[in-house]
């Protein structure tokens, strides 16, 4: 099985979105030492996924953030349920933000939908299985939502099982 460095991650996705001069709004208008407490909740019912990743893009720019996860990855919640609390400097916690909460929505979304085909499935005898369609980069990720949603993982590769289809 293939895995992911979640550091490496990470650092991607937030040197995309800093490019050069990081978050230009955040330094300009948040003194370096603010604290911030805030809470990451959910808008829609939803089953939850990618909390570790939410969680490590706080740390990545803020190792002293505190965070209480509420909830736990493949776990169905209703709108407005709390899944984590932080508290940490408020420029870290600004800046990371955007691309936590990018990343939780696109697996949440994922493991959500997978829930639902799992539970329209459930008493047939059938069993749900993913595909190799996913995004570039983002496969061990958006296979990991499935799981999270029920399903299970088919071929992770082309090197994983011989397949011909007609």
């Amino acid at each position: 099985m293939i895995t992911i460095d979640i550091d490496a991650f990470v650092a991607a996705t937030l040197a995309e979105d800093l490019g050069t001069l990081g978050d230009i709004t955040s330094l300009a208008v948040i003194p370096a030492d603010a604290r911030f407490t805030g809470v990451m909740d959910s808008r829609d019912p939803i089953v939850v996924a990618g909390l570790d990743l939410a969680e490590a893009f706080f740390r990545s720019l803020d190792p002293t953030v505190r965070i209480e996860r509420l909830v736990e990855d493949g776990q169905q919640v209703a709108a407005g349920t709390e899944l984590m609390r932080l508290e940490g400097l408020a420029r870290a916690m600004l800046t990371a933000e955007r691309s936590a909460l990018n990343t939780m929505q696109h697996l949440s979304g994922i493991a959500t939908m997978t829930r639902r085909y799992v539970d329209e499935l459930r008493g047939t005898g059938a069993t749900l299985l993913d595909t190799r369609k996913t995004i570039p980069g983002l496969r061990v990720l958006e296979k990991y939502a499935t799981r999270m949603g029920g399903a299970q993982n088919h071929r992770m590769g082309l090197w994983d099982a011989a397949m011909i289809k007609d």
